[in-house]
């Protein structure tokens, strides 16, 4: 067995025997990391409440010759307690540790991807804002290469502004007045998509609850849940504004 340290967020945590859990991380060096926490459930434990959902914490741990490794020293490096406290930030950082999850590979480092998870929940507790989780997602897509088409007819190639109006899931992206499809789409929500995807995520970040950043939650979902081909259950039992 190897000996290993790293940082990661907690995205979830199972049950195991009477006294332990299985504690799948997103780490920065390892990647997806399930993990045994032995007996962390007992009342005596000194870090069980440290591996919950959503903790970023620095560990220690030996790398099993199985799919399980096991965890011997925790230490909290943010709780995120402003999210915690919140039941709207709540369900939206799940959401995104439940996509972590399903992207992220078992012991295959991706280090923009943990990076990009840690600032989201940092941002949520910064901000009650409805875009973080949205965001999250389509800077997700972009990561595995499936970001969405925004800056011309992904069917016909015309790329005047004035008559996109229109965007669609299966097609992968904004669809100009003569192939719409799909969703309608105003200019409101087509201008936050783009600074998201292009280098303004930061003043999308502190955007006011409006119906432009309703339709690109909406749409930022789907485009996920088709991505990942499942629905998000965090979300749809939740909500984020």
């Amino acid at each position: 067995m190897t000996q290993f340290r790293d940082r990661g967020v907690v995205l979830r945590t199972i049950r195991l025997g009477e006294a332990d859990r299985i504690i799948t991380l997103m780490t920065e060096g390892h990647g997806k990391v399930r993990a045994v926490a032995k007996g962390v459930r007992r009342t005596t434990s000194k870090f069980g409440a440290r591996l919950e959902p959503l903790s970023h914490v620095a560990l220690l741990g030996w790398q099993g010759r199985g799919d399980l490794d096991t965890v011997n020293q925790v230490e909290v490096v943010d709780t995120f307690r402003a999210v915690r406290e919140d039941l709207d930030r709540m369900a939206a950082g799940l959401s995104m540790l439940e996509v972590v999850d399903q992207v992220g590979q078992e012991r295959h480092a991706n280090p923009p991807l943990y990076t990009m998870l840690v600032g989201a929940i940092g941002a949520l507790a910064d901000h009650h804002a409805p875009l973080v989780a949205p965001a999250f997602f389509l800077k997700v897509l972009a990561l595995e290469g499936t970001a969405p088409v925004l800056d011309a007819c992904v069917s016909c190639g015309e790329d005047d502004d004035a008559v996109l109006v229109a965007f669609d899931i299966l097609e992968g992206g904004v669809l100009c007045q003569d192939c719409r499809r799909g969703r309608p789409l105003g200019p409101e929500t087509l201008g936050l998509l783009r600074r998201i995807l292009g280098g303004g995520l930061a003043g999308v970040l502190t955007e006011p609850r409006t119906a432009a950043t309703d339709d690109v939650a909406a749409l930022a979902t789907e485009a996920m849940e088709v991505h990942l081909d499942r629905r998000l259950r965090s979300v749809r039992t939740g909500h984020f504004a």
